[in-house]
């Protein structure tokens, strides 16, 4: 963290200990923490049945809470994925259908250069409900190649670490010591705490710290096989970090731990080499080589709409009120829900006109059953290829999901897929000839939601880069 932020955080936070008896006499909310992998796919926990990856702090998540099976993301990327946590709204509305790049890429695909700063946010909100907001680790709704855009704590945020944004990078690997001084800081102040910890693993490039390889030098894998592991047990030790301080500060049963990823799995072809890359936000490390992530028989990866892109892992732990050793395999939870979800769990009120895409899971979250969704998810991408060759995950352009189907289109409606989600969430059997009455109900709903998005981004968000 900066020392500028840093001075901020320990601002507010003193101001907030003359209100601090008067906030607990309100029964303010639970503390709530948001732990964000970056392209950690399905399979890719020993929970969830991985060979070789050793992930024993977030099974631990799994056995204190529950692993929920049907949790899905709002895009198979990173930036459109983020956008709809922040503002419970579906990534197209705001133009952000892919990664923001630098300035003349976003151009190119007809994207702003960063979310909107004015809004709705999920710590917006927060704060407004009396919560101290923090967030560490992957910013990605900018890109630090671009200098003029907006920081993270304009979004609402009393305090920030970040990298994939202006200004300051964070080093990647500081977002749990952060996170952990800003829960001191709030248990000190008596206020409740809404932290994103966005990690970064297991995006390239792989920053790879000698001890973790070594803690898989006898499990006879591949040189790929192992730097993908190592990364992925750092992330898991960090988490187990936050989770012992947790315990530490005796804050475990009024916490809310979410852990989940932004998207699924990379995945390097079988002739990549292993090399260097460099980033300008977070350094040099391996490449694309030891992109080894699963999705445990999910179709399609990273940048996919099908469910290897988009169902990724989400498991929660509320002591007391989120069930232990639990699986959910039946919930439809989307990223949409998250906004109004954390809301009701604060007991924050959602602004003035202000609708969600998505819907509070709370109850649900809770064990109560409730089959299908009370509003359809939607999904736009840039997609290429040909459906209809068979071996391509990447030619949808839009997908929509009501009650237990999911239609998938590609960019000029001219081919379709129908799943029933729920019955086959491999998405092994296209129904679109069986179920005609189905495909067009489902085409209607999508042309309807895409009948509602903007022509073009507003050009408030565009860097002053694009003059030049």
């Amino acid at each position: 963290m900066n020392r500028v932020t840093l001075a901020l955080a320990v601002i507010l936070l003193a101001q907030s200990q003359a209100v601090s008896v008067a906030a607990e006499s309100e029964n303010v909310g639970p503390n709530i923490l948001l732990i964000l992998a970056d392209d950690w796919g399905w399979g890719d926990l020993g929970c969830h049945g991985h060979p070789y990856v050793k992930t024993p702090n977030i099974d631990r998540l799994a056995r204190e809470g529950t692993d929920f099976h049907r949790f899905t993301v709002a895009s198979g990327v990173c930036s459109p994925s983020r956008t709809a946590i922040m503002t419970g709204h579906f990534p197209a509305r705001f133009n952000i259908d892919g990664h923001f790049a630098w300035v003349p890429s976003n151009a190119q695909r007809n994207m702003p250069d960063w979310l909107d700063k004015d809004a709705v946010t999920l710590p917006k909100i927060m704060q407004a409900a009396g919560y101290a907001t923090a967030h560490f680790g992957k910013w990605h709704l900018s890109n630090d190649m671009i200098p003029d855009s907006p920081s993270p704590g304009l979004y609402g945020y009393d305090a920030f670490g970040a990298f994939n944004c202006s200004g300051e990078q964070m080093p990647v690997h500081e977002d749990a010591t952060n996170a952990i001084h800003f829960m001191q800081q709030c248990q000190e102040a008596g206020k409740p705490f809404y932290i994103n910890l966005w990690i970064h693993e297991p995006h390239t490039p792989f920053h790879v710290v000698p001890k973790y390889r070594w803690r898989f030098r006898d499990a006879g894998l591949s040189e790929t096989d192992e730097i993908y592991a190592s990364v992925l047990s750092h992330a898991d030790d960090r988490i187990g970090e936050v989770l012992d301080a947790i315990d530490r500060l005796g804050l475990a049963e009024d916490t809310l731990v979410i852990f989940s990823s932004d998207n699924g799995p990379a995945r390097s072809g079988s002739s990549a080499d292993v090399q260097l890359m460099y980033d300008t936000a977070t350094g040099a490390g391996f490449g694309i080589a030891a992109s080894k992530g699963i999705t445990a028989g999910r179709k399609g990866y990273k940048a996919s709409l099908f469910e290897g892109g988009i169902n990724v892992p989400f498991i929660a732990r509320w002591p007391g009120k989120i069930a232990a050793g639990k699986v959910d395999d039946q919930l439809m939870i989307s990223a949409v829900d998250l906004l109004p979800t954390f809301c009701e769990v604060a007991g924050a009120e959602l602004p003035d006109r202000y609708e969600p895409d998505g819907v509070s899971q709370v109850a649900q979250l809770q064990g109560q059953p409730k089959p299908g969704r009370d509003k359809p998810l939607f999904w736009k991408m840039a997609g290429r290829g040909d459906g209809r060759r068979g071996n391509s995950f990447h030619w949808v352009s839009y997908c929509v999901v009501d009650q237990n189907w999911k239609l998938l289109a590609n960019e000029n409606s001219t081919y379709f897929e129908l799943y029933d989600i729920v019955a086959d969430p491999f998405e092994k059997t296209n129904l679109v000839e069986q179920q005609p009455e189905v495909t067009e109900r489902l085409f209607e709903k999508l042309k309807q939601w895409q009948s509602s998005l903007p022509a073009k981004p507003d050009a408030k968000n565009f860097s002053s880069l694009r003059e030049n």
